[in-house]
């Protein structure tokens, strides 16, 4: 009878796949075996040649929703070095192979589990950590692989009798679903120093009296709190020092969502995915709730219930949605500790809901924004971590760890050809984050069983703290550690994004270390995979006292129009229009002043976000930057509303051989508009669109010279949905094809993507 050997890589462990094995085996009359052997499926088949055959085409087209298969070997056996067979069996996991397939992401809780928390006569009625093979924690529990119980959180809880018997059961949906369990023998949620006989319940009623509660879920905790009064959501604000930024909420579904912003077909679709992201939507213009939830802006962040605690608060509540932001103080770490959440969030929050299932693995929220009905990662971490992407065309060979940036950091882990980028890191200036930065790599290597790293990939800018542990790690492997530039990171992860190997790409953010040691941030680079060469540029600005000016923006303003201007008339522009901008009075324009007219103190910058910061400032939209991205997010909100009919002339220049934007002549034209009396939300909206078409024409003029038909965007500014849709509609009338990212995030998120594949390509042998 002849035999084989099939070895399944991919997300297999943690999805019902090995049951699923079972079951196909028997319809094509299989004998022999499936397990878990370390990070691969190994499954013994015994029968006919062509019902051998039939059966590896089964387990490609019947596998189980959330398994994806990256590769299957099938290789055919000598049959008397296997033992025969009478049946098919599903072994105990075997740790002795390694592979490069990872358990799936968290996922929301399913249809069915979800049906039996809501019915009052099944045994999991109202009980909030169910869960099967089909849904619920996976990358936040597990400790190591293989993904067996015991190697995950959940092993300090032993199996009822009961949960036992639906475990071991090969035809029921929790056969080994490893987060399994019931009120009987799984996790409890609490109300701390509380006696509370149904603690959800006495939670949603404290959140409708108006308190704050820290609320405990499955990759962190999140501060809840109502949002159609104002008082608590002012309350949170004050607590936290946090009185601009935007707030996200979670609702109950997408029908009472739509009573207060609008939802498109295609965001309504990724709301309902079991990823559940944060999706930014539009208010509409019924919106009812708290304007200070999203203050001064025309979206906010909307997702859906993802685990059964979720679901419950909102059975006991009429309220249309709860403020569900991260229990962290910005750029810090997800809390997670129950002792720890209550300590740093004392005078916080009022009360807590906490459990006692230990989370091992932080994990944020996803967030997404769709631009032109195409979506956009912000922050790709909760739901999507740590499904890799495919390098193998790149590189199978090399082990490459990427640090990525130093503020918006996640890592990458390139092995085998596969690229695991991290759930969201954050600031890696505050201790604590880097600390965690520390453990998530050790975490992400042990579960994709890396021992050894054959390359170090970091950011260029020589005194990040990401760049020393670069070269940490280098000494510990004893490996070359290879920089990136920044933008060149960007580049590149767009690139793989889309599977080109060249490009003209228009990296506009905030700010990245240049090869000649500036700040840049409005590139226009022609990419060519390991290599690049700069093309094109906006105009180098300067900047008064360096990065005071990105939390001031009105410096920005004075520096971008000061050689418009007299010493004497721009002082008193300042003074007149914006003194109330200036900290320190008519003193500090005064200063300011004095240090452009003597280059004292100054940085340049070539930041495509000064430049939406300091229009932002001109038209008196925002005068401080309390929040990444403040200033410009205020001006798209304010733009929204506003028409592009403005005329503003584009002055493009020549310099060192570069095509170069003239910002100050665009700006010095919404400070005449504004002077003229123009409407301030048709200025925002022509100095956007402006900004873009400059930033187009100049990519098109160096796709021209290049003989490049591909122009690409990536940066932070393109999660601004006019200044892309503005980009991509004039470079595709000019007759080149235009790509933003779709799989991985604009802004700096996948900046350690784009390193790896630099790396990778520069280490190929």
């Amino acid at each position: 009878m002849p035999k084989a050997r099939i070895l399944v890589q991919g997300i297999v462990q943690g999805v019902g796949f090995r049951p699923n094995i079972y079951r196909l085996a028997k319809n094509n009359q299989i004998n022999g075996y499936v397990r878990n052997l370390g990070n691969i499926v190994e499954i013994i088949a015994e029968g006919e040649e062509q019902d051998i055959n039939n059966f590896c085409e089964d387990i490609k087209r019947k596998k189980p929703p959330i398994s994806k298969i990256n590769s299957l070997e099938l290789e055919w056996t000598n049959a008397d070095s296997i033992p025969v067979y009478e049946d098919f069996q599903i072994l105990e996991s075997s740790a002795d192979f390694s592979g490069s397939s990872v358990i799936p992401p968290d996922l929301a809780v399913c249809d069915s589990c979800l049906e039996e928390i809501l019915k009052k006569k099944d045994r999991r009625y109202e009980y909030p950590f169910t869960a099967c093979t089909d849904c619920g924690p996976r990358f936040t529990v597990i400790n190591s692989v293989p993904y067996d119980r015991e190697r995950t959180s959940m092993d300090k809880f032993p199996l009822c009798p009961d949960c036992l018997e639906e475990y071991r059961d090969v035809e029921d949906r929790r056969y080994h679903a490893e987060a399994t369990c019931c009120p009987v023998c799984g996790p409890q949620v609490f109300l701390h120093d509380l006696e509370s006989e149904n603690p959800i319940k006495d939670a949603v009623g404290l959140l409708d009296d108006g308190h704050i509660l820290a609320i405990k879920g499955i990759g962190g905790t999140h501060l809840v709190a109502m949002t159609t009064d104002d008082l608590p959501v002012a309350k949170m604000r004050g607590r936290l020092g946090r009185f601009n930024q935007p707030f996200a909420c979670m609702s109950p579904d997408v029908e009472t969502i739509r009573s207060f912003a609008e939802v498109a077909d295609f965001e309504e679709k990724t709301l309902l995915s079991q990823s559940r992201p944060i999706v930014i939507l539009k208010k509409n213009k019924d919106y009812f709730l708290s304007p200070l939830v999203s203050p001064v802006l025309h979206n906010l962040g909307i997702m859906l219930p993802y685990s059964g605690l979720h679901h419950l608060l909102f059975k006991y509540t009429d309220e249309p949605a709860y403020i569900m932001t991260s229990a962290n103080m910005p750029g810090e770490p997800m809390l997670i500790d129950n002792q720890e959440i209550v300590e740093k969030l004392e005078g916080i929050a009022d009360y807590f809901l906490l459990h006692d299932r230990e989370i091992l693995n932080r994990c944020d929220d996803s967030v997404v924004r769709f631009r032109g009905g195409e979506m956009a990662f912000i922050r790709r971490s909760r739901g999507y971590v740590p499904e890799p992407y495919d390098l193998s065309s790149l590189n199978h060979d090399l082990n490459i760890l990427a640090l990525g940036p130093e503020i918006d950091v996640t890592f990458s882990l390139l092995k085998e050809g596969r690229c695991y980028v991290s759930q969201h890191i954050g600031d890696t200036t505050k201790y604590d984050t880097f600390r965690y930065l520390q453990k998530a790599i050790n975490y992400m290597m042990e579960i994709t069983r890396t021992d050894e790293v054959d390359l170090v990939a970091c950011d260029l800018h020589p005194m990040f703290f990401t760049t020393n542990l670069a070269h940490e790690f280098g000494e510990r492997f004893e490996c070359p550690v290879v920089k990136v530039q920044h933008h060149h990171a960007h580049a590149a992860a767009l690139g793989v994004d889309h599977g080109v190997d060249e490009m003209i790409c228009i990296a506009a953010d905030g700010v990245g270390y240049g090869d000649d040691g500036g700040a840049w941030g409005g590139e226009i680079l022609h990419w060519q995979g390991k290599a690049y060469q700069r093309m094109g540029s906006l105009m180098p600005q300067k900047m008064p006292s360096g990065d005071l000016t990105t939390r001031y923006p009105s410096r920005m303003l004075m520096a971008m129009v000061f050689n418009e201007y007299s010493p004497e008339e721009l002082t008193e522009l300042m003074k007149r229009d914006y003194i109330h901008y200036f900290q320190h009075g008519e003193r500090e324009v005064e200063v300011v002043a004095r240090q452009l007219e003597r280059d004292f103190n100054i940085t340049t910058t070539t930041s495509t976000g000064r430049v939406l910061d300091a229009i932002s400032a001109a038209l008196q939209i925002c005068g401080e930057r309390t929040y990444e991205g403040e200033c410009a997010m205020k001006l798209e909100s304010v733009a929204f509303k506003g028409s592009s009919q403005l005329d503003i002339p584009l002055k493009i220049k020549k310099s060192s051989g570069m095509n170069i934007l003239d910002t100050s002549s665009i700006l010095m034209s919404v400070l005449e508009h504004k002077l003229e009396g123009e409407k301030t939300p048709d200025i925002a909206c022509s100095a956007q669109r402006a900004v873009a078409s400059g930033l187009a024409k100049v990519a098109i003029k160096s796709a021209d010279k290049s003989g490049v038909n591909v122009i690409g965007g990536s940066g932070g500014v393109f999660y601004n949905e006019a200044i892309s849709m503005t980009i991509k509609k004039e470079i595709e009338s000019a007759g080149y094809h235009f790509i933003q990212h779709k799989n991985s995030c604009a802004g700096d998120g996948s900046v350690s993507l784009g390193q790896a594949v630099v790396a990778a390509m520069k280490g190929l042998k």
